[in-house]
């Protein structure tokens, strides 16, 4: 079984390009709404309290993403901090699940960070997404609810789209009107071989 990578900056749409592979029966394990899960598990809970402290939590003890983002994607010393914290439980849970699948061909880890930290050394295959600043920007408006400028820092916190695509095996340009299906299709098809 091959493991392949599927990244691309913020708001490239890569969520809707694994969900493509989905249909295609690719097991596809999203790392995001892995980890998201992580802020309910109390262990986690207090690791994150210790690295940021009392007043990253909602009065219910519930974790506010909205202010450890803000918190973490401006220090970058905390970023790594929290990523230290996420990174091995995704890894481990991802290799849980290729373990679940390893009957198929390959199985997707979607993540925005793969090169960032080094998770493209553990694929076979690495699948870029790929949309221009403009277009990214005006989705992550309407999805994130904040401004442009805090958009543009979390931005800045990712490899350059460019030096995602340079370094990747496939390339897909997300763009409406560019046949996503057709794409997916190929690369599908190229990976099954």
């Amino acid at each position: 079984m091959k493991r392949v990578g599927i990244t691309g900056g913020m708001g490239c749409g890569k969520s809707t390009v694994a969900a493509e592979f989905k249909k295609l029966g690719v097991p596809c394990f999203v790392s995001d709404i892995v980890a998201a899960g992580y802020y309910y598990d109390l262990d986690f809970l207090d690791d994150l309290r210790r690295l940021l402290g009392d007043d990253v939590f909602l009065p219910d003890g519930n974790a506010d993403k909205r202010a450890i983002a803000d918190r973490v994607f401006a220090d970058k010393t905390l970023l790594q901090g929290l990523n230290a914290l996420v990174h091995p439980r995704v890894m481990e849970d991802f290799n849980h699940f290729c373990h679940l699948h390893d009957q198929e061909p390959y199985v997707l880890f979607e993540s925005a960070i793969l090169y960032d930290y080094g998770f493209d050394r553990l694929m076979d295959s690495v699948i870029c997404v790929y949309l221009d600043m403009p277009e990214r920007l005006r989705r992550l408006r309407s999805r994130e609810g904040v401004g442009e400028e805090a958009l543009l820092a979390r931005i800045a916190n990712q490899m350059p789209a460019e030096e995602m695509m340079r370094r990747a095996d496939y390339v897909m340009l997300n763009y409406e009107g560019n046949p996503r299906e057709r794409q997916v299709a190929y690369i599908d098809k190229q990976l099954r071989q």
